[in-house]
């Protein structure tokens, strides 16, 4: 049996109903930066069009996730997280090969 591992969710762009289908970690991502931003995800998808120069929007909105976290990255941050130690648990859940 196959598992989809995008989501699809309804989302407001620039006044425009649309669905955008993302991975689980991408909306959490999507969230978490909502959150720091003081935004919903309907305004911050919003910005995202406004600024995309990738033709397709969830492309662009995954890049935007990206770039979002390698802005927030530094030195302080990969040390904390303990990066470079080879600590490092890419995902949380991960999904067996199997």
């Amino acid at each position: 049996m196959t598992v989809n591992s995008l989501i699809s969710k309804n989302i407001t762009v620039k006044g425009r109903r649309t669905s955008i289908r993302l991975e689980k970690e991408n909306w959490r991502a999507l969230e978490e930066i909502c959150q720091r931003e003081a935004m919903d995800v309907h305004q911050l998808c919003s910005l995202v069009e406004t600024h995309r120069h990738i033709s397709n929007r969830t492309s662009a909105i995954r890049a935007f996730i990206v770039s979002y976290y390698r802005a927030a990255a530094t030195d302080d941050g990969h040390s904390k997280a303990g990066h470079g130690i080879g600590s490092i648990v890419p995902f949380e859940n991960p999904v067996s090969a199997n």
